[in-house]
Order: C-alpha cells, then sequence, then structure tokens
C-alpha cells in the first residue's frame, strides 16, 4: 500500500478506514488461496494489529471467510460478487469478444483487453486457445505498465498530470531500473506516433511477444487498451511489426466504430521521416527529474 499523499491526508471526505479494508481485499491476486494476517501486513504495508481487525470486520461483512485450521483467510463469494459485477457492467469487454476471437483465430495469439491498475493493466477479457502455450494469462491477471507492449500503449495515449503522475510514480517503484525503463517508453511513443501500436519483444518475458493499442471511449470511461501475444518464436519483432500490430489497430478501430469510441491521440505517419527522439514522452520525463 502507497503511503498516504498529503492530497489525500487534507481531504476530510476521504474515509480512511474504508480504504485500508479495500487495500486488504485487493492484496488478494488471481491465484492466492489463503492469506494469514502476516501476509497482508506484508502485502499492504499496514501494521499487524491494524491488518487483525480488518480481517476481523471483512469476515463480520461476509468478504473473507475465515480458515482456522490454517489461521488464514480466503476472498468469500461476497467480495467475488464485487469483481464479476464490475465486470458485467464492462461493454467493451461484452462487445469486442467476437473481434477478440477472429483476431485470435487468424493469428494464433492471445488477444486481451486492459484496464489500469495503479502500475499494472488488468485483464478484462481474454481469447486464447491452444496455441498460445506461454501466455496463460486470464480475467483478473495484472501486467506491468512499464515492460508490455498493452501497459506501452496506454501510456502514450495519456495527457497531461496523469501521465506526469503515472511515470513519477513508476520513477518511484523501479528506482535504479528507471532510465531503461524510460528509454523503452520513448521508443514506444515513436512508435505508436509512426504505425499506431506499441510492441514488447522480449522485454517482459523473454519468451513472449505482443503489439498493443489504445482504445479512448467517447463516454469518458477508460482508456482501454488490447493486445495481441504469443510465444516470442512465433510473434518475433518483424511479425509484430509488419503484420500483428496493423491487424490489431485495426481490430480496435473496428470495435471503436461498433462501440462509437473515439480514436486515441495517435499521430498518424505522413512521410518517411521517423519520428525523433526527445518527444512528449520525453518531454514529460525530463520534466519529473
Amino acid at each position: 500500500m502507497k503511503r498516504q499523499s498529503k492530497k489525500t491526508a487534507s481531504d476530510r471526505n476521504f474515509v480512511v478506514a474504508l480504504s485500508r479494508g479495500l487495500e486488504v481485499l485487493r492484496a488478494f491476486g488471481p491465484h492466492d488461496g489463503l492469506l494469514g494476517n502476516q501476509e497482508l501486513a506484508a502485502r499492504t504495508k499496514l501494521p499487524k494489529p491494524t491488518i487483525s481487525r480488518l480481517t476481523y470486520t471483512l469476515t463480520k461483512l461476509g468478504y473473507l471467510t475465515q480458515v482456522p485450521r490454517f489461521e488464514k483467510y480466503q476472498l468469500a463469494p461476497a467480495a467475488m460478487s464485487l469483481g464479476y459485477a464490475a465486470l458485467a457492467n464492462l461493454g467493451i469487454r461484452h462487445l469486442s469478444q467476437p473481434y477478440r476471437d477472429e483476431l485470435m483465430q487468424q493469428t494464433g495469439g492471445a488477444v486481451a483487453v486492459g484496464a489500469r491498475d495503479r502500475l499494472s493493466m488488468i485483464y478484462v477479457g481474454q481469447a486464447r486457445s491452444s496455441l498460445t502455450v506461454g501466455v496463460q494469462l486470464d480475467v483478473g491477471s495484472k501486467i506491468p505498465i512499464a515492460t508490455t507492449a498493452m501497459g506501452r500503449a496506454f501510456v502514450c495515449a495519456l495527457q497531461g498530470e496523469e501521465r506526469a503522475a503515472l511515470l513519477r510514480d513508476m520513477r518511484e517503484h523501479y528506482g535504479s531500473r528507471w532510465p531503461r525503463i524510460k528509454e523503452g517508453l520513448e521508443r514506444a511513443e515513436e512508435m505508436v506516433a509512426e504505425h499506431g501500436f506499441a510492441i514488447s519483444s522480449g522485454e517482459w518475458h523473454d519468451d513472449v511477444g505482443a503489439a498493443g493499442v489504445v482504445m479512448t471511449m467517447s463516454d469518458g470511461t477508460g482508456p482501454y487498451a488490447f493486445n495481441c501475444g504469443a510465444p516470442a518464436f512465433r510473434f518475433t519483432e518483424e511479425r509484430l511489426i509488419n503484420d500483428i500490430g496493423p491487424r490489431l489497430v485495426t481490430m480496435v478501430r473496428q470495435i471503436e466504430a461498433a462501440l462509437g469510441g473515439t480514436a486515441s491521440p495517435i499521430t498518424r505517419k505522413t512521410d518517411n521521416k521517423k519520428t525523433k527522439p526527445g518527444g512528449k514522452l520525453a518531454r514529460v520525463v525530463e520534466g519529473i527529474r
């Protein structure tokens, strides 16, 4: 759990106890079974006595189930119903499914749609087949913004303070790795400006290649981002640039037309000159050093 910001601390409408309770629920990942108070304290950075009170309260409210034999907790149906309700209300997830299925069949890659969750992108929809061995991600899975095609495309769509704040958070989180992360983001901005998509070829996982495209909705929700990925020996960098990326852009534009979305703020290539380093993202990064 990030330390409470000065802005939040001065917000009289902000309920700290509620935020801490939600942090406990967020601490459970898609593949976590049981977690004890000590593990929850480590993940949330909250004192163990506070965790004990929170898990007691969440159990009483039906959001956690205690397993006395192991002195641990698991998410209860009431907590899971919140996630399913949220997914059910994501129109983009349902409308994009046939398009994702079609692209999956055309390319043999896993095709997902995701949204931001702090420094990660969380999958809200996924289409994959037996050909995508090695890309075993599903709804609820999280991938880092910084090194993935989906995440990089998402960053390139952000504007103003929202983008600057995300870059500051990433710089603080990655520390000594930030210069390399920043270089990858700047390369992604150049590619998005020229081609309309970002790629990640062995930068998140050595054996995974993917392209990513972002979509901004006209109703103000999102942005959402799509990716198409597969084992790197099948989705080489050359294929990502010349085949997978363009197909993904076409798919997203079709979804935008069907859903009434608007194209992301992408600068289309107008001549043979490549985008020069020092673009918008580079200037924002310079401003937060």
